[in-house]
């Protein structure tokens, strides 16, 4: 971590911990002062990088005024409270949220909206203007991850794997990542869809309409008001082309959306956060944020 040190002002940290990577972003006084990024650890194992990255900038519970972690997988209060308390001591208050609430907070900077995410998984988010949370999909390549990376890949096995040819099927489900590389083959089926290949543009076609689905039952959980703000994030959402076509698979339904590119980054938005928490300095709001 590169770090600009500073004698005076309130230092927070925001930490993004993703699938694949960990990013973390301190702030003095609004402005970044160090970033980290690296492979992603296990969440028993945040606590040991982060207490290394403390040392190495001499840091304490007493310099760093709040921590907030964006956390993949976690999502009941009790998940929360559990990881929150392994990282007790490394700030004056620490919170954790799931990854895809910051990753809204940062897209939509804030606003009432809905958050699709299609990477090697799925899963939508939403808030409306009075600051409730809700979700759709997210539940793992075994239960959903519909119009993910990985969804679109094993769709793809599933049509080719005809008769005795099966092998680049087996092979796949028999390697060390199974789920990462059948995710790996999206791009490709993405790319035969626009050429014309009939299966895949089926399959395409079905992913974008479950994930459109998404953001249509989180609209109107939410009675967010239309047209409804709706930005994105995943690799498989970067394709200009796939993005367009869950478009059309809301227009179709009915749903009017505005599409906005994500403002900033999930970790951005922790660090925001961190800066907010870090502003409750009432003991009550201390207890409850851990």
């Amino acid at each position: 971590m590169s770090m600009i040190r500073h004698n005076e002002g309130r230092l927070v940290v925001g930490v993004d911990l993703g699938g694949t990577q960990i990013r973390v972003l301190a702030l003095t006084d609004g402005r970044p002062c160090g970033r980290y990024q690296g492979a992603t650890t296990d969440e028993d194992g945040l606590g040991n990088l982060l207490r290394k990255l403390w040392k190495r900038q001499q840091w304490s519970a007493r310099t760093v005024a709040a921590l907030v972690v964006a956390a993949k997988g976690i999502w009941t209060e009790g998940e929360r409270r559990s990881l929150a308390q392994r990282l007790d001591g490394l700030a004056g208050r620490v919170l954790v949220v799931p990854d895809a609430q910051a990753a809204l907070l940062g897209a939509l900077d804030g606003q009432a909206g809905v958050l699709i995410l299609a990477g090697t998984g799925s899963i939508a988010v939403g808030r409306d203007d009075r600051g409730r949370w809700t979700r759709a999909g997210g539940l793992g390549p075994l239960l959903g991850d519909e119009g993910s990376g990985f969804w679109l890949g094993r769709e793809w096995l599933r049509a080719i794997s005809r008769g005795e040819d099966i092998l680049p099927a087996l092979a796949l489900l028999r390697s060390r990542n199974p789920v990462g590389r059948i995710a790996a083959l999206a791009p490709g089926v993405i790319r035969r869809a626009r050429r014309g290949n009939r299966d895949a543009r089926r399959i395409v076609s079905v992913g974008q309409a479950a994930l459109a689905a998404h953001i249509v039952d989180i609209a109107r959980r939410l009675h967010l008001s239309s047209p409804v703000l709706v930005s994105w994030a995943g690799s498989v959402l970067g394709d200009d082309w796939y993005r367009a076509g869950v478009g059309r698979a809301l227009a179709r339904v009915g749903l009017r959306a505005r599409w906005v590119a994500p403002a900033r980054p999930p970790v951005a938005a922790a660090a925001r956060l961190a800066e907010h928490l870090a502003g409750k300095n009432s003991p009550a709001t201390r207890k409850n944020s851990r």
